[in-house]
């Protein structure tokens, strides 16, 4: 008998819900169990809906719809984040947890609901469960939620729904249902924050860092959502439209992002940039450092493309060779990890914001980079970049950057988590840096054992654990601030199971590995 590679992926993330339950045990955390159970049948009707093509839009094709692991992610990132600020005494970012906890819950059941309602016959039996999940969710909202923050949720929810109509349609076959309720449902809960913080300036707190993700995620929505529906008119190609492009994108920077960000900094943001960058030598050299290995990054992909071109063959790049960047990626993070936190969290809001800025330019065919940009990059296209766009190097910048990002540092005394909690910044490098990159080269190199009803291998996993472990040793050694206090048994039990994740996940891993190794190191 086969095994099912989505039963195995549902088991593995029922059971991450199962380990947030029992350590944290309040009303939120049983909504999580009642939202998993239903979120199973629900991906079912989903995954059928894909086989016969009448899912609406168009997904990523050999994929799952992958709701389990997406629904999920929210909903326990939230209630991970919430018991940590509340043992911090931290009552406004408790409460904030709880909105970010109850948002992902709302925002799984739209999903749910409509593919309940285009599902013929009607499937009774998944209706009363998600019935059953829906009013136990709801009852628990009605008890928990003020007035102000269910409209908050619901914000979130309608901003949703019109963000999933725009990007769906005009990026087929880019996203697994799941994938866009964790991308589209993510950049949601950016946009209303900012606008909600843009209408309360005087509320305004926090670091100044941490205003430049918002900016950057909703520039780069607009630029993107405008251009797309203006190139549906007219040519992208021409010298015209290219000029027009550039002075928009300089209008859109200079004229609108940077004036929104001076007012909730309270600072023109490139004079504040620049006494950061600048405040002593060792953010200079990290940045010398990181310049350098950005030209490394660029040697490998002309490198591959000279290879290319000289090749009697199509020549496309191996898994080793993507792993490259993995490799480059653990060296660029790690001493930014270990010696500059902040530094490290503006620069790769620097390098997201650039990314997508390149690959408007490569989509749109923008001259002078555009089609010089499509050459290079299709090198490296895997079976998951089956849309128009190429997605594969963000998801990893995003997966390694997202555990930095999230960090609850008000909730932290003295911007350290005590046991586990000391690694939640080293989540992505040990989910997609470490472990993924091990487990893709071992296993396509020397595995022999695959894991049923997947192309995975058992050596690969177990190589990837063994690696992981070898790294959070490492990181013991060089950072002082990580201080495990006998917490060894779960920190490999959250690894053990981040990568069996790895083994049997159709969706982005390079998203979701580190978001649940995170959820796991937080409590």
């Amino acid at each position: 008998m086969q095994t099912n590679p989505v039963l195995v992926e549902s088991a593995v993330i029922f059971s991450v819900v199962m380990c947030v339950h029992l350590a944290v045990w309040n009303q939120h955390s049983w909504c999580c169990v009642a939202l998993v159970i239903q979120a199973f049948y629900v991906q079912h009707k989903w995954d059928r809906l894909l086989r016969n093509g009448n899912a609406v839009f168009q997904w990523r094709p050999s994929a799952n719809s992958g709701i389990v692991p997406a629904a999920m992610v929210m909903p326990l990132l939230g209630v991970a984040l919430r018991e940590k600020c509340a043992a911090s005494g931290n009552v406004y970012f408790e409460r904030f947890s709880m909105v970010v906890t109850v948002t992902g819950m709302m925002l799984a059941l739209f999903l749910s609901l409509l593919a309940l309602g285009i599902t013929r016959p009607v499937p009774t039996n998944t209706c009363v469960i998600a019935g059953v999940a829906s009013s136990a969710i709801l009852y628990t909202v009605k008890q928990t939620l003020t007035v102000s923050e269910v409209i908050e949720v619901l914000e979130v929810l309608l901003i949703f729904v019109y963000l999933s109509l725009i990007v769906l349609y005009l990026l087929p076959r880019c996203f697994t249902p799941g994938e866009a309720l964790l991308i589209v449902g993510g950049i949601s809960f950016i946009v209303n924050q900012l606008i909600k913080r843009s209408l309360n300036l005087t509320e305004v707190k926090g670091e100044p860092i941490h205003y430049f993700l918002p900016v950057v995620v909703v520039g780069s929505l607009l630029l993107g959502v405008f251009f797309a529906l203006l190139f549906c008119f007219m040519e992208s190609e021409t010298w015209v439209s290219s000029l027009f492009f550039h002075i928009m994108t300089a209008v859109l920077g200079l004229g609108i992002l940077m004036p929104w960000l001076s007012l909730l900094i309270r600072r023109h943001p490139i004079m504040w940039l620049l006494d950061f960058v600048t405040l002593n030598d060792k953010r200079l050299c990290l940045l010398g450092y990181w310049m350098l290995l950005a030209a490394l990054a660029s040697l490998v992909v002309l490198h591959q493309n000279y290879q290319r071109q000289s090749g009697s063959k199509k020549h496309q790049a191996s898994t080793v060779v993507r792993k490259y960047f993995h490799l480059i990626v653990v060296a660029t993070f790690v001493p930014g990890l270990v010696y500059d936190r902040q530094l490290l969290h503006v620069a790769s809001v620097g390098c997201l914001g650039a990314f997508l800025l390149l690959e408007y330019v490569r989509y749109f065919r923008i001259r002078p980079l555009g089609q010089l940009l499509r050459q290079l990059l299709t090198l490296f296209l895997d079976e998951r970049d089956s849309g128009p766009l190429i997605l594969t190097h963000i998801y990893l910048l995003l997966g390694v950057s997202l555990p930095i990002w999230l960090f609850p540092g008000p909730c932290a005394p003295k911007g350290v988590l005590p046991g586990a909690g000391g690694l939640v910044p080293y989540a992505g490098v040990l989910a997609v840096g470490v472990g993924d990159t091990v487990a893709s080269v071992f296993g396509s190199s020397l595995g022999e054992i695959r894991w049923p009803g997947t192309k995975k291998t058992v050596e690969g996993t177990a190589t990837s654990v063994f690696a992981q472990i070898i790294a959070v040793a490492i990181f013991l050694i060089f950072d002082p601030t990580v201080n495990l206090n006998s917490t060894y048994t779960w920190i490999v039990g959250s690894i053990t199971l981040v990568a069996m994740l790895e083994a049997y996940t159709s969706q982005i891993d390079n998203l979701l590995l580190p978001l649940y190794l995170f959820i796991l190191l937080l409590l």
